[in-house]
């Protein structure tokens, strides 16, 4: 029996997608205007549109409707399906996905307990795992196994954007934007969390590289580089001053970089940059 991967649009992989993933878009509203994510919204558009905003937009979540008119095709079609959802610390996909899935023991339903290019180590884990010809129950139990292994880090250029969330004091931003400060971010069980402050762009960067470094990278396992914004410059920085982490394990022209969509874009902004990889068991 085939097995079909389903997640929705709060993960980002380069390229286009495997024939075997299903992607539910998530909503983003703007004003009275609401697109769906990577359907009639592209990550281009979104960022002129998020730096020409003077209000924050509104991300909203899948609904377990959309998810049973989904499962109701894999059973059609004769398959399994494993589901890697955004973390439901961040949004509540992941509850809709198991409502959804209580009338289709077919599918599998995985929290991914992460998001943009962490969520998209997962899936690309399991589409790796569907090409061994794992079932889906195996698949979802080895991904939700990994689970706990998934480090993403990332450097954000602004407060701007977490503060407009509410996701900080206007106080701090404000002190932070005075001083150039520069936080390096991670999601632990789910949740973002702040792994430190650095004064400038450079001190960031070294910061990030810090973070890299303390978790070591499992080369055999998914990796990938995100950037959000209109340009992937800082991060081209950021890979040129930390040229050891990669050579002679993956190419330069090879290494996997991606734009982070609007899901999450919408609280980190542009401007920053991200990794995503398995630590080192």
């Amino acid at each position: 029996m085939s097995v079909r991967i389903i997640t929705d649009s709060g993960f980002d992989i380069p390229g286009e997608p495997d024939p075997r993933l299903t992607v539910i878009p998530l909503a983003i509203t703007f004003g009275t205007t609401t697109y769906a994510d990577g359907v009639d919204l592209t990550n281009e558009r979104f960022y002129e549109m998020l730096i020409e905003s003077d209000e924050l937009p509104k991300t909203s979540q899948a609904t377990p409707f959309e998810y049973s008119q989904l499962f109701e095709k894999v059973r059609e079609a004769g398959e399994e399906a494993v589901v890697i959802t955004l973390s439901s610390a961040l949004s509540g996909t992941y509850q809709s996905a198991v409502t959804a899935a209580a009338d289709f023991p077919e599918v599998h339903v995985v929290d991914g307990k992460n998001a943009t290019i962490g969520q998209g180590i997962l899936v690309l884990y399991a589409l790796r795992l569907a090409d061994e010809g794992l079932g889906a129950a195996e698949i979802a139990e080895r991904v939700e196994a990994a689970v706990g292994r998934v480090c993403l880090v990332a450097l954000l250029d602004t407060l701007e954007f977490l503060k407009r969330g509410g996701r900080i004091p206007k106080s701090v931003a404000t002190v932070g934007e005075l001083l150039a400060i520069k936080p390096v971010v991670g999601v632990r069980d789910g949740e973002v969390v702040m792994l430190g402050k650095a004064r400038g762009s450079k001190n960031g960067r070294s910061l990030l590289h810090q973070e890299v470094e303390k978790n070591g990278i499992d080369f055999s396992m998914p990796a990938l580089i995100g950037y959000s914004g209109l340009s992937d410059k800082l991060l081209r920085k950021y890979l040129e001053d930390n040229r050891s982490i990669w050579e002679d394990k993956i190419a330069e022209e090879d290494l996997p970089i991606c734009s982070v969509g609007a899901t999450i874009g919408t609280h980190v902004g542009p401007g920053g940059i991200a990794l995503a990889f398995f630590r080192r068991q």
